[in-house]
């Protein structure tokens, strides 16, 4: 072989050895256009407090438009505050409910929503599964309020969802939400939320399983409740401390961070007695940041664990760091 035909010869080579490389790229890159499978896992988040282990179960989200929904303030006041934390309107929304292990009571705060607002939310049962327990290993059972996104998950279709647990809330709120008379006079917009409370609590109420109380009351060793009436009548917020450890679980005292805790006046629609629900979220908030302790609610970001500081005139939130439980 002559040395131009020995370079034509090399040439060809490096030329098909580039074709096949290139249709061997093009084969991988075929086989890794797979679908996308959008799906949500159940979640949960757990942290220490003293001796209590604390699991924030997910509910799912809610889009709310909260310019809308925002009393006190104006739409676009609202949209300002949102735009700060790259939001816009309708807002996805946590629902979150929390799992106090004492080591001897399993004590759920708030159950979710199950079907009473929809298909995203109603995921409770399965992030408290996935989190490693059943909801026959359930207690007792607190609720903050007899709204439907705490209350709703109560009930498994017609069961009870939690047999062996005892339920507890405030007596002002079952005497609002549990009457029929209070929800024959209610507007007709408003009746569907009496409906949900009395079909949520009554089954326990038959099994003899719901046991109220009235505002401020220790309800098992370390875990407190605490009268913070206004955005219901009977609405609760709970104390759970542990060897000298604190969190706070403050239920709807708040329900949109980028705008309520830049400006606590900022009132929801939702409330009952807004000047109310006002003067108690402004309580709790200076309390938590002079104290230091940690808070959770219902409303914020999923886990919605973290701490609060002043900041100008209104307050920042900082989340719990991620700390795996060992």
């Amino acid at each position: 072989m002559t040395n131009q035909s020995y370079q034509k010869f090399r040439l060809t080579s490096i030329v098909l050895a580039l074709i096949a490389s290139t249709a061997s790229i093009s084969s991988l890159q075929a086989s890794a256009e797979v679908p996308m499978t959008k799906a949500v896992a159940p979640g949960y988040y757990r942290v220490m407090l003293g001796d209590f282990e604390v699991t924030a179960l997910s509910d799912g989200t809610v889009a709310l438009p909260v310019d809308k929904l925002l009393t006190n303030t104006k739409p676009e006041k609202t949209l300002k505050s949102l735009q700060k934390y790259h939001l816009s309107t309708p807002v996805e929304t946590s629902v979150n409910g929390y799992l106090i292990n004492t080591g001897s009571k399993l004590v759920l705060i708030d159950t979710g929503a199950a079907t009473l607002f929809g298909p995203t939310l109603g995921r409770l049962a399965n992030s408290l599964k996935a989190a490693g327990y059943t909801p026959e290993q359930v207690d007792e059972v607190y609720i903050t309020h007899m709204h439907g996104d705490h209350v709703g998950g109560l009930m498994n279709g017609t069961q009870m969802a939690f047999p062996n647990a005892i339920v507890r809330a405030d007596q002002h709120d079952a005497d609002f939400w549990l009457s029929q008379a209070n929800m024959d006079k209610a507007p007709a917009d408003s009746k569907g939320a009496f409906q949900g409370a009395m079909a949520s609590l009554n089954p326990y109420v038959k099994a003899g399983k719901f046991k109220p109380f009235d505002g401020d009351t220790e309800l098992v060793p370390g875990v407190k409740a605490l009268a913070a009436r206004g955005h219901t009548p009977g609405h609760t917020i709970y104390a759970v401390e542990s060897k000298g450890q604190k969190l706070m679980l403050w239920g709807d005292l708040m329900h949109v961070a980028a705008v309520q805790f830049e400006n606590p006046s900022v009132t929801i629609a939702f409330d009952s007695d807004n000047k109310a629900a006002m003067a108690q979220r402004m309580k709790a908030y200076a309390d938590a940041a002079k104290q230091g302790y940690m808070v959770g609610a219902t409303h914020l970001s999923f886990p919605g664990l973290g701490y609060l500081r002043t900041e100008g005139k209104g307050y920042a939130w900082m989340p719990v760091n991620y700390v795996p439980v060992k």
